[in-house]
């Protein structure tokens, strides 16, 4: 096989991320991740970006964009796997900030040709999302980028006809009306919407109001859920999340005090389409499997039966070589997979 004639777009990114902290001092990007992570934290008025200048933006990039990308991407990846034939032509990323959600999409689709446009309120960090992505090379989706500032809630306006529309790590920063108008928002413009939210409690039920919203505008869901009915989590009891690895750069270890070259970020989310008919996953693994001597124990939510559980053992032959190599959030069983020879 041989090697590509660029590098991969996460690497392009970490790569650019690296670069941005050279004229930062350490101590300064520490204070300003942790100020920023207090701040989201808490309660964020609409009105009031956080990320309030170019140091500010750098820090917050260098530490989160990573992250975001990779559970946009896997997000992202769930949905292409339902639907390989169906791929954007335009792309509107609402609240983008410096743009980790169209990195995302750029690696997704990576030949791709479409209009892409980030709309955020920050005015540092689109001016930094733009920088980005005018230094990737191998992207002329990424460089040929809209940058627009643009309040995000009530009264948005997305042009029509637009094929994806992502709506990443943003709801939990805006009023319950104003999630409900963003999603609205998105369910009128687009044809396909993703949005995705921190692997918490509060994010999955963010999600599942988004989720409604947009099977009651005519949306299919196509990932994670393997339907388009109730959720049969039982609200307060559980909540359905993921996980994505990631790559710690020095300022993440620097932060956190950790010496581990990695993370795995929890993340939420809904991918759904404005389409009659669209192929369903016959289920979902739902929790990372469980693997014992000569078993492997499976949580999946199911169209039928909503959340089950399952063991596959040797006798099961490739299905079980298939459920050993199982991850979390993959479909069950996978194409192709079956209990002969």
């Amino acid at each position: 096989m041989h090697a590509p004639a660029h590098p991969p777009t996460g690497e392009t990114l970490r790569t650019a991320l690296a670069g941005l902290l050279d004229g930062l001092p350490p101590r300064q990007a520490t204070a300003a991740v942790e100020r920023l992570i207090a701040n989201y934290r808490g309660r964020t008025p609409t009105h009031t970006p956080v990320l309030r200048d170019r140091s500010d933006v750098v820090a917050y990039a260098a530490y989160r964009m990573p992250a975001t990308f990779e559970a946009v991407r896997s997000a992202l990846e769930a949905f292409r796997d339902r639907m390989p034939q169906w791929e954007p032509a335009s792309h509107v990323d609402i609240g983008g900030g410096t743009g980790a959600a169209t990195w995302a999409v750029a690696a997704t689709w990576p030949q791709g040709q479409r209009e892409t446009t980030v709309l955020d309120w920050a005015e540092p960090a689109l001016a930094l999302g733009a920088e980005l992505a005018r230094g990737a090379a191998s992207e002329p989706a990424l460089r040929a980028a809209r940058w627009q500032r643009q309040a995000i809630g009530a009264g948005l306006a997305l042009p029509a006809g637009t094929d994806l529309v992502t709506v990443s790590y943003v709801l939990g920063e805006l009023t319950e009306a104003d999630r409900g108008a963003v999603t609205d928002a998105a369910a009128a413009a687009a044809q396909a919407v993703v949005l995705i939210e921190p692997g918490t409690p509060d994010g999955y039920l963010r999600i599942i109001a988004a989720r409604d919203r947009l099977i009651a505008a005519g949306f299919r869901v196509v990932a994670p859920c393997p339907h388009s009915a109730a959720c049969p989590i039982e609200r307060g009891t559980d909540w359905c999340h993921f996980s994505a690895r990631v790559s710690r750069s020095s300022l993440h270890r620097q932060v956190k005090g950790g010496s581990l070259a990695y993370e795995d970020e929890k993340f939420s989310y809904v991918a759904a389409v404005r389409e009659a008919a669209v192929p369903e996953a016959p289920a979902r693994i739902v929790r990372r499997p469980q693997i014992r001597k000569g078993q492997v124990l499976l949580e999946l939510c199911t169209p039928e039966d909503g959340l089950t559980r399952e063991t596959v053992t040797k006798r099961h032959g490739p299905l079980y070589r298939a459920a050993r190599d199982a991850d979390w959030g993959d479909e069950w069983p996978p194409p192709g997979a079956g209990e002969d020879e």
